[in-house]
């Protein structure tokens, strides 16, 4: 990170903290309101955010079992949180992939097992993330817009994966070894970056056969895991809403969460920079009794980011920090250093 892209998180920050400011100012009844809400609703949705941690370390090590690759559930769970703070502080949660990387090449996983996991979790991501939009599509009639939304997203994303797979295999199998093509040196890959190019090629193609022999039992319990921690997350605002508004309708809590979680990856400001908060009003602002709306903000970012946040960078801060660093340019050349993983939107 350079002191330009630490301002740059500073003040996307602030502007996400100005916003929810904001928010809760001009949303405040006439009546009486609060920023309070019941012990009870606090340990629902703490016990949401630690399921949610907890599942995606299960989902690693699973994937990870069904690779025949060693990841302990301590570096899971380490891997999940440095993951979670890398994210936070950079634009469009580029920093999640590059810090997961560091936490389990720190704990001696192979390198090519790395980039096997890490790619198995970005399919089983978009497969578990469809799989609960079409859920809420069906068990909650009436939350097309926000579906249709996480939907577009997820396609989106997906398609980006799948063509740069499909295009990644193909150069894997003619360009992955030998001297860079002719057009390579004419947009500046030299035969130093070009043969690190190769290596990333030759990993992606291991990635791709990996996933073709996995352990399906191990692989489905991963899915699960991953389907579950999504749910997890979405069960946060709908305990912090009903235990002091009960009648309050459930689908919107479920669904526009899902919409602004997921979606928030595509803003280029670290934390969403306000627009989080911005669309919350936008769609919940008619939905959430007026009297704890300011609250449900406050309370529904701390526990679906700022507490990310801060026991991310208490576990695996240092570790995630070390990879945010610029790199050496003479290291940066070594065709011999790893390729950079993936980059994946969830979390």
């Amino acid at each position: 990170m350079t002191p330009k892209r630490w301002l740059l998180t500073i003040l996307s920050f602030a502007a996400a903290l100005g916003a929810s400011a904001w928010v809760v100012w001009s949303s405040w009844p006439n009546g009486d309101g609060r920023l309070s809400l019941p012990l009870l609703a606090h340990v629902v949705a703490l016990s949401g955010a630690v399921a949610e941690v907890t599942l995606r370390a299960f989902k690693l090590t699973w994937s990870a079992k069904a690779l025949d690759i060693p990841l302990t559930l301590t570096t899971s769970f380490r891997v999940c949180l440095g993951g979670d703070f890398g994210a936070s502080v950079t634009p469009s949660r580029s920093g999640a992939e590059p810090a997961r990387f560091l936490i389990m090449a720190e704990a001696k996983t192979p390198l090519g097992g790395i980039v096997m996991v890490l790619w198995a979790e970005i399919v089983l991501e978009v497969l578990s993330l469809a799989t609960i939009a079409l859920l809420i599509a069906t068990v909650f009639p009436g939350t097309d817009r926000a579906v249709t939304s996480v939907l577009l997203v997820i396609a989106t994303y997906a398609l980006t994966v799948l063509a740069v797979s499909a295009l990644g295999v193909v150069l894997s199998r003619r360009n992955a070894n030998g001297p860079p093509p002719p057009w390579a040196p004419k947009i500046g890959l030299h035969a130093g970056r070009w043969r690190s190019i190769q290596k990333a090629l030759r990993q992606l193609r291991t990635s791709v056969a990996a996933l073709r022999h996995a352990k399906p039992g191990w692989m489905f319990g991963s899915f699960v895991a991953s389907a579950l921690h999504v749910a997890a997350r979405l069960c946060i605002l709908p305990g912090l809403v009903l235990f002091v508004a009960p009648n309050t309708p459930v689908a919107p809590l479920v669904a526009w969460p899902l919409a602004m979680q997921y979606g928030a990856a595509v803003v280029p400001a670290p934390g969403g920079g306000g627009a989080v908060e911005l669309v919350f009003k936008q769609t919940l602002g008619n939905v959430i009794p007026p009297e704890i709306f300011g609250a449900s903000l406050v309370w529904w970012r701390f526990y679906t980011i700022y507490l990310y946040i801060v026991v991310g960078a208490l576990v695996a801060g240092s570790t995630v920090m070390r990879s945010l660093k610029p790199k050496d340019p003479a290291i940066a050349a070594d065709p011999d250093a790893p390729a950079p993983p993936p980059i994946s939107i969830t979390d």
